[in-house]
């Protein structure tokens, strides 16, 4: 039967898809905000193990149609036990169409171009990536462990192989001083990369805001207040002027849910941003 260690997450996309951990935990899991996985010693979940996983549910769940790969990354992996998850998966799920996993920029660091066209024609379909700012100071502060112009030259790669990517943007990660560099160097970034999805979360701190603004290394850093984070999304979406990319800010940390695609519902987007705040 199907296991997990917890804890699990998972995009809201992916709420009816079946979940498989191909790997346990995040290789990098040093970021600031997130503890998702600090009680997890990362590590490739076995080979046989996971064969295990993926048999049980063509056994008993052979209607699956969607899959996603946790934890935190398994992108990390090598090409060749990536080949072997996908074709395992299709081999026992025979009405798959769609297999997405969670990734890092630097998951591609790794891998090229031509190595991502085989996984895209094996069955990856899409993949998740934790943007989380444009702005290197951030970017730094937040330990994230590459810059705005690495993150660029990184993700072209699942564009150009063919597999769709979605990015993240974390509201508030800068707290005050930093809103305004924060919206719009993120907005700067996603044009860049230019993705077929892009999302604002909102920063949720589980330990509390003191232990990130010590890890954040800023004591003037705060939380924004609600008027302060509709302003840092209205300042992202505004700035941001691609075609094409289908927004969404639908996360349950959200405070207001809203979803469209730029250009096109741009302003009605701004105007249901502007309602909130003036609310």
């Amino acid at each position: 039967m199907l296991s997990y260690e917890e804890p699990v997450i998972r995009p809201p996309a992916e709420a009816g898809s079946l979940i498989l951990q191909a790997t346990i935990g995040c290789s990098h899991n040093r970021c600031a905000f997130c503890v998702t996985y600090r009680q997890k010693q990362f590590r490739p979940r076995s080979r046989e193990d996971l064969f295990a996983q993926i048999d049980w549910a063509g056994d008993h769940m052979p209607e699956v149609r969607r899959v996603f790969l946790g934890d935190g990354d398994p992108l990390v992996l090598s090409t060749d036990r990536l080949h072997e998850i996908l074709d395992r998966l299709h081999d026992r799920l025979p009405q798959l169409r769609r297999v997405t996993a969670y990734a890092s920029a630097q998951n591609f660091e790794n891998k090229s171009v031509a190595e991502l066209e085989g996984l895209a024609k094996a069955g990856l379909t899409q993949v998740y990536v934790g943007l989380e700012s444009g702005c290197d100071e951030i970017l730094e502060r937040i330990d994230k462990g590459v810059t705005h112009e690495q993150m660029v030259e990184l993700c072209e790669k699942p564009t150009a192989a063919g597999i769709k990517l979605s990015t993240m943007i974390i509201l508030g990660l800068g707290g005050p001083r930093l809103s305004e560099r924060h919206a719009v160097d993120s907005a700067r970034l996603v044009d860049r990369i230019k993705p077929r999805f892009a999302s604002t979360l909102t920063l949720m701190l589980p330990p509390g805001a003191r232990s990130y603004r010590e890890a954040f290394g800023d004591p003037q850093w705060r939380p924004l207040d609600s008027s302060e984070e509709l302003t840092e999304l209205r300042r992202f979406v505004s700035s941001v002027e691609g075609n094409g990319i289908i927004f969404r800010s639908n996360h349950v940390s959200n405070i207001l849910a809203l979803e469209g695609v730029f250009q096109k519902s741009k302003q009605r987007m701004l105007a249901e941003i502007d309602q909130a705040i003036g609310e």
